[in-house]
């Protein structure tokens, strides 16, 4: 009987071992180093909050396992050995496998900032991490200021973490706008302002050049890189993007670029051996998505795809059209097909912004200039149905039949019939100008 073995107990890994199970009998394990059970990681932040316990973040109850068969093993990898097909432990231990599946997510990026590894430094990613911030920031009275580095999704939700327990926060962005490398200008500014308004000191264009401790080491301020300031805190988040985390396999014959390379079957150049999830790095990009998706569901659908492929169906992945959800503080925000942000956007893309006077609520529209042809939509503050702008991805519609037809896709049908006229009368305008 083959043995699977999956080294991470995210969404990726344990996807692929329920599918298995439902397709199999093969001997399944799942490795980790983290916790010891599979947890839903988005939900970390709702811990800290005070929403939810740790407990509630785990979909599945501890028996579940053993009623499935799927064996859970505590350690950390530190080699693969591919010719004998073998892992080998921190601790000393080894574990065969048959079929290796590496699902091991990711890890936040540092840049070799002086005092990145010191006591009160970490990013939002792991369980560790929550861990951490409960330590070194349970109220304002024991962290004064947290400083955040970096300006992305998880950068906002530190944000938002912190402000909750009204622990002053300085949020660093290196852009001179926030998520601009993703957002059109008009999105960006809104958030900008909206970040503001929580009371959460935004500096944009701002570098940490050096993080500094006490004689304890622990964290004590952090010098900014254009003025040489001096900012007093306690704490600092490392949220400057994530990496794939698969250092351990760098020594091994398995090719990797900046995550493990796999073909469109999520195989890699060793036979027996798959890569999924945040760390899987298509070797040809699918279609104009990104080589590496570190998105919870093209994870599970990853997982879903190998285990067919493991169980003898062999199944390409194919991920649909790109969309994703996020919250900026208050604001929810939802992305279908794709809309480029400026500094990344082709020349032949065009696009349709309309903001609401209460600056919480804007939609941007991407379309080809040259033929009019639907590209994709950003949403902010306003819900949309996916299954809509699925099928008019896939049918191909122009930005016309979208602008005349949002009702059909949106989630509150009060909302648009309050903002029908207004979305319709300056997409109009927009014409007429251009």
């Amino acid at each position: 009987m083959d043995h699977i073995v999956i080294i991470g107990n995210g969404i990726s890994g344990v996807t692929t071992a329920r599918h298995i199970r439902k397709l199999s009998d093969k001997k399944i394990t799942i490795i980790s180093a983290e916790t010891d059970y599979f947890f839903s990681r988005t939900a970390l932040m709702y811990i800290y909050m005070g929403h939810m316990k740790f407990e509630h973040t785990q979909p599945y109850e501890n028996w579940f396992w053993e009623k499935n068969r799927i064996e859970l093993k505590k350690g950390y990898v530190k080699t693969v050995e591919t010719k004998s097909k073998s892992l080998h432990f921190a601790d000393g231990d080894t574990l065969q496998y048959d079929k290796l599946v590496i699902a091991t997510g990711s890890k936040p990026n540092k840049f070799g900032w002086p005092g990145q590894d010191l006591d009160g430094v970490m990013g939002m990613y792991h369980k560790q991490d929550l861990d951490k911030l409960e330590k070194y920031a349970p109220n304002k009275e024991t962290c004064k200021r947290a400083v955040i580095v970096g300006g992305g999704l998880i950068g906002i939700e530190l944000a938002e973490m912190l402000n909750s327990r009204s622990i002053p926060v300085t949020f660093l962005v290196r852009e001179n706008s926030f998520w601009n490398g993703v957002l059109p200008s008009g999105e960006s500014e809104m958030i900008n302002r909206h970040i503001k308004n929580h009371h959460i000191d935004l500096r944009l264009s701002t570098n940490l050049k050096e993080i500094k401790a006490n004689e304890s080491g622990q964290v004590t301020s952090v010098i900014i890189e254009e003025t040489g300031e001096e900012l007093e805190c306690n704490v600092v988040g490392l949220t400057a993007g994530v990496s794939p985390n698969i250092d351990f396999i760098k020594e091994s014959e398995i090719e990797t670029g900046r995550g493990v390379k796999v073909n469109r079957f999520l195989e890699t150049n060793i036979k027996d051996v798959y890569a999924i999830g945040d760390c899987a790095e298509q070797h040809q990009p699918i279609g104009n998505r990104r080589p590496i998706e570190a998105v919870w569901y093209t994870g599970r659908m990853m997982g879903e795809t190998l285990a067919q492929t493991i169980c003898g169906n062999r199944v390409e992945y194919k991920p649909g059209h790109w969309f994703n959800s996020a919250k900026f503080m208050d604001i929810e925000y939802q992305t279908y097909g794709l809309v480029f942000g400026e500094r990344s956007r082709p020349n032949y893309e065009k696009h349709f912004h309309w903001k609401h006077e209460d600056d919480t609520k804007c939609i941007t529209i991407a379309y080809d200039k040259s033929n009019n042809k639907f590209l994709g939509i950003n949403t902010f503050g306003i819900r949309m149905r996916h299954e809509v702008f699925d099928r008019w991805l896939t049918e191909k519609r122009d930005v016309d039949y979208v602008m005349n037809n949002l009702s059909e896709a949106n989630f509150d049908p009060e909302f648009y019939k309050r903002f029908e006229t207004d979305i319709l009368f300056a997409y109009n305008q927009q014409l007429q100008i251009a």
